[in-house]
């Protein structure tokens, strides 16, 4: 036995039974810290069930259609929404610098339907006129590239055109980014495109 370490236990009590009383108390506290669309909250819950009983338990597959309940119930009184998750975290992930692509993959990856991602990007298309470039050059200043580098740039340097293209960016984006010389020449980029 190890110095200072306890003997390990194996448990042999059955895992406590995993009711709809249970499944609504993690339910709460998952939205109570985080934001969620309804098929991210199903993941989340049937992966706590998993944990629980195993994911081949006869437990597992009998609280499946408990989890799609409690799932639209939630829909009904409106504490999921999936259209308003997506507009928040598309305004979040602009702010960010994260491209429309990387957004939209995002959303996916979440469970969000095709159309609420749609919704969110026009939403976004409306509110800034050139959401591609605009999240270009809050990505070039959180990562400080282009004309927010601190170092000098270096002939035949693709790195930072790397990373624009990592992040989802076009190409052409990337290249007017990279091209401004300073901040304010930056500023300026964005608003040439409003207008």
């Amino acid at each position: 036995m190890a110095k200072g370490r306890p003997a390990r236990v194996e448990n042999t009590s059955d895992p406590p039974i995993i009711d709809a009383a249970l499944l609504e108390k993690w339910a709460l506290f998952y939205l109570e810290r985080y934001a969620s669309s309804a098929e991210n909250l199903r993941r989340v819950l049937q992966r706590r069930v998993w944990r629980r009983a195993g994911r081949d338990s006869d437990a597992s597959r009998d609280i499946a259609p408990l989890i799609d309940a409690l799932v639209a119930r939630y829909r009904a009184a409106g504490l999921l929404d999936d259209e308003a998750y997506a507009a928040a975290r598309a305004r979040s992930g602009l702010g960010r610098g994260h491209s429309p692509r990387r957004i939209a993959a995002g959303l996916a990856a979440k469970g969000v339907a095709s159309g609420d991602i749609t919704s969110a990007l026009d939403a976004l298309r409306e509110s800034v006129p050139q959401p591609e470039l605009a999240a270009a050059l809050a990505f070039a200043r959180r990562r400080r590239l282009g004309p927010y580098r601190t170092r000098p740039v270096t002939q035949g340097d693709q790195r930072e055109l790397a990373a624009f293209a990592r992040g989802g960016f076009s190409r052409s984006t990337a290249q007017a980014v990279l091209a401004c010389r300073d901040a304010t020449e930056a500023a300026a980029l964005l608003a040439i495109d409003e207008a």
